[in-house]
């Protein structure tokens, strides 16, 4: 597999979390940190961060990944890597979840972001939101971190874009992604009563990541255009009218680490600053691969999806110091270079 570009993006992040020294990461080297998701966008990446910093130091991270399916292609290399041991089971499942171990930093990352995912195992997401994040935050050691992984999609129902991270959504237990919204929401809640317990546990809403790191078949908008794409030519499915402001999945992961690790307050919004619509982004797409888009006049979209999604991300961007953002065309051509080089072959 080649994923050159996945470690060059890990070497900006390590450098520019670090400011080239790496102390940034200081509190992970001799621990052990344990990541659910661990085979999706997010977890790839912040899987190679760890990897790296192995590297570069001689007192070990002990990586402790946590998965469902089987290793895909581009992480088959880990498994039986020195200081990773790997977890397979179903997060939903009580008694998976309560085996496995403690941990001194816990990502939970898992949680099918890919709609078609959640909407057709509900119970399974709402669990892996609820179930699982009670008894992870309960597996964190003494003076341990707990990022939960949330979602813009908490805010689905408001008007007041962008989102600041007090803005509330207005949904009910009806809505055709309920059990992705009220999952991540009650997620948080938990979250929250674990904090006034004294664990030290932050929330990241992540919105619209994308880059490269995912499985063959994903069907995120994204990839499925760059798989159309791929075969001659990108169709939608709607006008394209829906707007999203995308994030590079690095700029993501960069935001992450600092959340986790350095972050002074418990809510933060992690979004990137590329506005496009649907039909944009296919555009895009079929731009860098040279080949034709087709656009229906009908507006019937996915069930439930928002008409815009934008989130405001002053407070990461004030307290990280974090304000450049890969630009939208550049991030794609490197999304879609390593989708050509590992799933598209």
């Amino acid at each position: 597999m080649n994923n050159s570009i996945i470690t060059k993006d890990v070497d900006e992040i390590i450098l520019s979390t670090g400011g080239g020294d790496r102390n940034n990461f200081s509190q992970l080297f001799g621990k052990s940190v344990l990541i659910t998701g661990a085979t999706g966008l997010i977890g790839t990446y912040l899987i190679y961060t760890l990897l790296k910093l192995n590297e570069l130091s001689s007192d070990k991270i002990k990586i402790k990944i946590v998965i469902h399916n089987n290793l895909p292609e581009h992480l088959v290399d880990i498994k039986g890597a020195e200081n990773v041991e790997i977890f397979q089971g179903d997060l939903s499942d009580f008694e998976f979840c309560s085996s496995l171990p403690n941990a001194d930093f816990i990502i939970h990352a898992a949680g099918y972001g890919q709609p078609k995912k959640f909407t057709d195992k509900k119970l399974l997401t709402i669990r892996m939101n609820t179930l699982a994040t009670d008894i992870l935050i309960s597996k964190l050691n003494a003076g341990g971190k707990f990022l939960f992984i949330s979602t813009s999609e908490i805010y689905s129902g408001s008007k007041e874009t962008p989102y600041l991270e007090t803005t509330c959504g207005i949904t009910n237990p009806a809505h055709a992604r309920a059990c992705y919204i009220e999952g991540k929401r009650c997620g948080e809640a938990i979250c929250h009563a674990w904090q006034e317990l004294g664990k030290d546990v932050k929330i990241a809403r992540v919105a619209l990541a994308y880059g490269p790191g995912v499985r063959p078949g994903d069907g995120r908008v994204l990839y499925n255009f760059i798989q159309k794409g791929l075969s001659g030519k990108i169709n939608l499915l709607d006008s394209g009218k829906a707007g999203r402001v995308y994030c590079y999945v690095a700029d993501t992961v960069f935001n992450l680490w600092n959340i986790l690790l350095h972050g002074k307050e418990i809510t933060y919004n992690v979004g990137g600053k590329s506005f496009a619509t649907i039909r944009r982004l296919a555009e895009l797409v079929g731009k860098i691969l040279n080949v034709p888009v087709e656009v229906p006049e009908s507006d019937d979209g996915m069930q439930g999806a928002p008409a815009e999604v934008s989130m405001n991300i002053d407070k990461t961007e004030i307290e990280f110091g974090k304000t450049d953002y890969l630009e939208l065309e550049t991030g794609l051509r490197r999304t879609i270079d390593w989708y050509k080089a590992n799933i598209a072959q």
